[in-house]
């Protein structure tokens, strides 16, 4: 009786450790079943873009991202989401444009100026009265030269979607009413971090200081400057007008905005939304500049109406502007490349013919 019923424990054990194996054999299933629906959530997790620039949600910049945000979710369904900050929220153009290289941030749109830094072909479009007009400007960028430009910023981990607007940039002041090249003398105006900007001022007689966007209202505030260069559109919706008096349409430099993405993120796209968000980026970009372009007529007189003094500069005096700057421009050529400097002359030729 005892070997029996110690028979029948020895079963019934082994029963219980069978039972006990099904279990994590199916739990090891189980596990195995639910990874691969991690994987598959994995693969098509949702994709978050951070997008900063430096001027407030009232600038046709913002609107323009905001079209670029709208393409974006709607062509992925909403697989890539586009979160926008303005106003210089995650910081100025360069230490935003050092967070795409890091991978830390997706997007910026910085003036062409400040990429100087990065990829020195890009102060090409620094000097001063290079283009005659917008449309001409439009060409160049998005022709050849403009792209070949936008392919040298993969090497700076950046890639360059395409070009939207500044404008063409203009002074204001607090001094004086500037028409000639002579009314420059002794003015403190600040520039962007540009040593083809700083030099350029410094022919002219003023007394350039780069400093951050973000810094400049209340520098002028304050009369550590007297002045600075930038687009109407730029100016009124800054409302630089509560600290400047005199605005003259010097238009000594055409200033375009680069689509920048962070190419760590954009090799992490696939094929199809690459060709999304690049497309995406001109499509908005031609919006931009659409939207920019009316703003900048508009709000000269806006800044008029505000009390500024607005001079118009004679096609003489600019000349003669030109004539002052022009010892800088050669000096540059080397520096920027010669090779640059010229396709992009013969392309402003071509695009006037």
């Amino acid at each position: 009786m005892k070997k029996l019923f110690m028979l029948l424990c020895f079963v019934l054990l082994i029963g219980a450790l069978a039972a006990c194996g099904n279990g994590d054999s199916e739990s090891s299933s189980s596990d195995s079943d639910s990874s691969d629906g991690d994987s598959e959530s994995a693969s098509g997790e949702e994709k978050v873009i951070k997008a900063g620039i430096g001027l407030n949600d009232d600038h046709p910049q913002y609107k323009g991202l905001l079209k670029f945000k709208e393409i974006v979710e709607e062509e992925t369904d909403s697989a890539i989401k586009v979160e926008t900050y303005h106003s210089g929220q995650l910081g100025d153009d360069r230490s935003m444009t050092e967070a795409l290289q890091l991978g830390t941030q997706e997007v910026t749109i910085p003036s062409t100026a400040p990429l100087a830094n990065f990829v020195p072909e890009f102060s090409v479009f620094d000097i001063p009265f290079l283009f005659p007009n917008e449309q001409v400007a439009d060409q160049v960028l998005d022709g050849e030269v403009g792209q070949d430009l936008l392919k040298k910023l993969e090497s700076q981990d950046l890639v360059g979607l395409s070009y939207w607007e500044n404008g063409f940039r203009d002074l204001t002041n607090s001094e004086r009413a500037v028409a000639t090249k002579e009314d420059f003398e002794g003015l403190k105006i600040r520039t962007m971090e540009n040593d083809l900007h700083l030099d350029a001022f410094k022919a002219l007689g003023a007394n350039p200081t780069p400093m951050a966007f973000t810094e400049l209202f209340t520098a002028m505030q304050q009369g550590t400057v007297d002045g600075q260069e930038n687009p109407y559109a730029t100016i009124y919706l800054q409302k630089f007008y509560e600290a400047q008096d005199h605005v003259s349409n010097t238009h000594h430099i055409y200033s375009p905005f680069v689509f920048l993405m962070s190419k760590s993120f954009y090799d992490g796209l696939s094929e199809e939304q690459q060709t999304i968000v690049k497309d995406a980026a001109v499509e908005a970009g031609k919006y931009q500049r659409e939207l920019n372009r009316e703003a900048n007529e508009k709000y000269l007189q806006s800044l008029q109406d505000e009390g500024m003094t607005y001079t118009e500069i004679t096609p003489e005096a600019r000349e003669e502007m030109v004539e002052a700057v022009q010892p800088v421009v050669d000096e540059y050529k080397s520096k920027i490349g010669e090779e640059t400097v010229e396709k992009v002359y013969q392309a402003i030729e071509d695009a006037q013919e």
